[in-house]
């Protein structure tokens, strides 16, 4: 994805890439009181199973509303062991670790912790793609995980007890999961929406075997279905294109792309006022050592590419 696009129309363009770029980080900042809704009716599996499907079908409705649905058919039957080899990488066992610390975890800390994901992706592109850390990273590094540890002890990061040694742990291998996903989704050539579909189609027929067998069947009308619903089309598929065009619309990618670090206060003030999770001095804290380590991470990943 190149940074510039051409000059035509560039301010139209910028105000719909930053409407829409707004318009998703405002559905992503819910994702963490949605998922914790659901949680309280269904089971992990259960919330992943409807959320796999309606994401699914939200996708094949939007191919099929563009006229590409036979793209997919072609992409599917040229690599298939490809498009399920990821799809079990994500969205299967992304969501399914990440929803299990989510339902041993305040919402707080788990959506915060979850955020350290792109410090993780700097620390894997060393063995996977050759890159060196320099003195920045692991300034960003170091300030990252310090706040992981600030906002999994609660302010008391020397005493070492968390709120859920599983939980926290579940939160940090979620961020390896979806690292080393984005690694390897980088060296596919094909068109993103499509690749992102192929993975959804082959991972729902898993996720109603999971949920049959292990997840308790499906699960029976109500406020956790319905927050299941809005977990597949607002934190799995729309929102994703609602961003993506976004980017491919703004005449600058970082200008759009730094709007993702609304999310973490946002998704706060949801957890506080839908949740009525009292949000403690230790996550802001917390998130206060994150959010810089993540940009001076992507300012030192800038500078030396």
């Amino acid at each position: 994805m190149t940074t510039q696009l051409r000059a035509t129309a560039t301010v139209k363009n910028d105000q719909r890439a930053l409407l829409l770029g707004l318009c998703a980080v405002l559905l992503w900042s819910t994702a963490a009181t949605a998922f914790k809704l659901a949680l309280r009716e269904l089971s992990v599996l259960q919330l992943l199973c409807v959320a796999i499907w309606i994401s699914t079908l939200a996708l094949l409705i939007t191919l099929a509303w563009q006229g590409r649905l036979e793209l997919l058919w072609r992409e599917l039957c040229a690599t298939p062991l490809r498009f399920l080899a990821m799809a079990c990488l994500n969205p299967l066992l992304y969501y399914c670790i990440l929803l299990a610390a989510y339902d041993r975890l305040p919402a707080q800390q788990a959506q915060t912790i979850n955020y350290t994901w792109a410090i993780m992706l700097a620390l894997l592109s060393v063995p996977v793609l050759g890159q060196r850390l320099v003195s920045r990273d692991w300034l960003a590094v170091i300030s990252g995980y310090l706040g992981v540890v600030v906002i999994a002890t609660e302010g008391n990061p020397f005493s070492l007890q968390f709120t859920s040694v599983v939980g926290v742990a579940l939160a940090l291998s979620s961020t390896v999961i979806w690292a080393v996903f984005w690694l390897l989704s980088t060296r596919s050539k094909g068109d993103p929406t499509i690749s992102l579909a192929a993975y959804f189609v082959c991972a729902a027929p898993l996720s109603l075997a999971l949920c049959l067998v292990w997840g308790g069947g499906l699960p029976e009308v109500g406020t956790g279905l319905l927050s299941a619903v809005y977990v597949g089309l607002f934190e799995m598929g729309f929102t994703w294109l609602l961003w993506s065009t976004a980017l491919q619309t703004a005449s600058n990618v970082s200008r759009v792309g730094n709007l993702i670090f609304l999310s973490p206060m946002l998704s706060l003030v949801f957890i506080a006022l839908i949740l009525g999770e009292a949000i403690h001095p230790a996550t802001l804290v917390g998130l206060a050592l994150i959010v810089p380590g993540i940009i001076l991470q992507q300012r030192s990943s800038s500078a030396t590419s």
